[in-house]
């Protein structure tokens, strides 16, 4: 049986980190890198955001004993396999534990007009995900 305060905590952490994630997307793209407190957070809440839907993906599979993760990819591919997620939506995710691993990785070489461009077009992804968990509660 899958703990719903988990996912339920999780699910308004992100809540909370999307609306902050909201108001960064105001800022023209020359606004955004001026100031290093909009990308910094905008950065840090993107990560923060991919990382609890991960914790949620991998609480879920664990509590369902749906599979074994060995790697942040192998959450999408088994929800997706088990039929709790569509292939687009699986592809997607997969993009951003990509996305998740420059953010934590490779932080010299990170494209700040990246990161506003995700903020500008794929913040309606992580709350497609969000849906997706909100039917375990």
């Amino acid at each position: 049986m899958v703990r719903t305060e988990v996912i339920r905590k999780r699910l308004n952490k992100v809540d909370e980190y999307l609306r902050i994630l909201y108001t960064l997307q105001a800022y023209s793209l020359a606004e955004f890198l001026s100031e290093p407190e909009r990308y910094g957070s905008a950065e840090r809440f993107l990560y923060l955001s991919i990382e609890a839907l991960l914790d949620i993906g991998n609480h879920i599979i664990a509590d369902l004993a749906l599979g074994t993760v060995n790697c942040y990819s192998d959450i999408p591919a088994i929800l997706a396999e088990n039929g709790y997620m569509d292939a687009e939506l699986q592809e997607l995710w997969i993009q951003m534990i990509g996305f998740h691993n420059i953010l934590v990785h490779d932080c010299i070489a990170i494209d700040r007009q990246i990161v506003h461009a995700t903020l500008q077009h794929n913040l309606k992804d992580l709350e497609a995900l969000q849906q997706v968990f909100a039917q375990f509660l």
